[in-house]
C-alpha cells in the first residue's frame, strides 16, 4: 500500500532562510512542497523519508535572491498494488456504484455496479445498494431425489404397491393433523420463510467495507491548442493469454500493463481526479466486514462447544 520512491528535484531556499543550516532549510521546503500531492504514475505523497541522499552546491539565478540546490531524496507514497485487499468506509452511494474513503486521507476509490456482489440491486427510495444472496433450493433437490428413489423401488417390486397404499393412507391422516396444528400456530413458519426469501444486506453509508484493487488511473490535465485535454494512464491486469504449460506447473499469471487515453474536456467543472482507484467486492469474503465477522464468531462458538463436549 505504501512505497518508497526516490525523487530528484531543484529546491529553492528563500533568502530569508539562508541563515539556517542548509539541510534544515531544504527539508522544510520539501515538507511544504510534496506532502498531499499526486505524483503522476507514482501515487499520493504522504511525507519525506529520512534526510536528503545528495545535495549540490547552491546556485543563484539573476533577479532571484534565493539559493537553488539539486536534491536527491526519498518520499513515502500511497500506491496500492493491483489485487491488494483493503478496508475502508462507504461515503457515497449512487446508481453507478459506491465511493469509498480509505484512512480519511484518500476518497477517490470507486466500486462500480458491475463489480458488486451478485445479485445486488440499488434502491431508489433508500439510496443504498443491497446484496440479496441466493442460497439455492437444496431441500427441494433432496426431496426430488427421494421421490425418484421410491418410484424405482415400486417399479421393481410389485408387492410393494400394497404397502405403499397403507403408507399413503397413514401419511394423509398425519397431514390433516399437521394442518390443524399449523392453523393454531398462526402461520409463523410461513412468515419465517418469507423473511428468508426477502433477506438482503444493505450497504449503509459509513459502514466498513473490504474490497480488492482492480485498476489505478492517473489523469493529467493540460492546456493544448485545441483546448483542455485529459490524459489518463491506467495500470491493470492484461487479458489472460492461454499458454501451454508442463505438468505440475501453474499457468503464468496475467502481467500488469499500462495504457494511456487522451480525451478533450469541454466542461471544466467535471475535471477527473488526478488519481482514481477502481475496486471490486465481487468475491467471497469481500463486502461489509460485518457480513463475514458474524459467521466467524458462530464458527468459533461451535468449535468451543465441540471441545467442551469432548472434555
Amino acid at each position: 500500500m505504501f512505497v518508497l520512491t526516490t525523487v530528484t528535484d531543484r529546491i529553492r531556499v528563500a533568502a530569508a532562510m539562508l541563515s539556517m543550516p542548509t539541510l534544515t532549510a531544504l527539508h522544510n521546503e520539501i515538507d511544504l512542497k510534496y506532502p498531499n500531492r499526486i505524483l503522476m504514475n507514482v501515487g499520493l505523497v504522504i511525507c519525506r523519508y529520512g534526510s536528503c541522499l545528495k545535495i549540490t552546491n547552491g546556485s543563484c539565478v539573476p533577479g532571484d535572491g534565493g539559493s537553488h540546490h539539486e536534491c536527491l531524496f526519498r518520499l513515502v507514497v500511497f500506491r496500492p498494488f493491483v489485487d491488494e485487499v483493503c478496508v475502508g468506509k462507504i461515503v457515497k452511494s449512487t446508481p453507478e456504484g459506491l465511493q469509498v474513503s480509505l484512512g480519511n486521507f484518500y476518497h477517490d476509490i470507486f466500486i462500480p455496479a458491475y463489480w458488486m456482489l451478485r445479485p445486488s440491486r440499488y434502491s431508489e427510495e433508500l439510496g443504498l445498494w443491497s446484496w440479496t444472496p441466493d442460497y439455492g433450493n437444496e431441500d427441494d433437490d433432496e426431496d426430488v431425489n427421494d421421490d425418484s428413489g421410491d418410484a424405482t423401488t415400486t417399479d421393481n417390486n410389485p408387492d410393494a404397491s400394497v404397502k405403499m397404499e397403507d403408507v399413503a393412507a397413514t401419511s394423509a391422516t398425519n397431514v390433516k393433523e399437521e394442518e390443524k396444528e399449523s392453523s393454531v400456530s398462526g402461520g409463523e413458519k410461513k412468515t419465517e420463510e418469507e423473511e428468508e426469501e426477502g433477506e438482503q444486506f444493505e450497504m449503509e453509508l459509513g459502514a466498513e467495507i473490504r474490497f480488492k484493487i482492480k485498476s489505478i488511473h492517473f489523469t493529467q490535465v493540460t492546456n493544448t491548442a485545441k483546448g483542455v485535454q485529459a490524459t489518463t494512464t491506467t495500470t491493470a491486469h492484461s487479458q489472460a493469454i492461454p499458454k501451454e504449460s508442463e505438468e505440475g506447473k501453474s499457468p503464468d499469471a496475467r502481467p500488469l500493463r499500462k495504457r494511456s487515453l487522451s480525451v478533450e474536456i469541454s466542461d471544466m467543472s467535471n475535471l477527473p481526479a488526478s488519481m482514481n482507484i477502481v475496486a471490486s467486492i465481487c468475491e467471497d469474503g469481500l463486502g461489509l466486514t460485518s457480513w463475514w465477522t458474524a459467521g466467524e464468531d458462530n464458527d468459533e462458538e461451535e468449535e468451543e462447544e465441540e471441545e467442551g463436549a469432548e472434555v
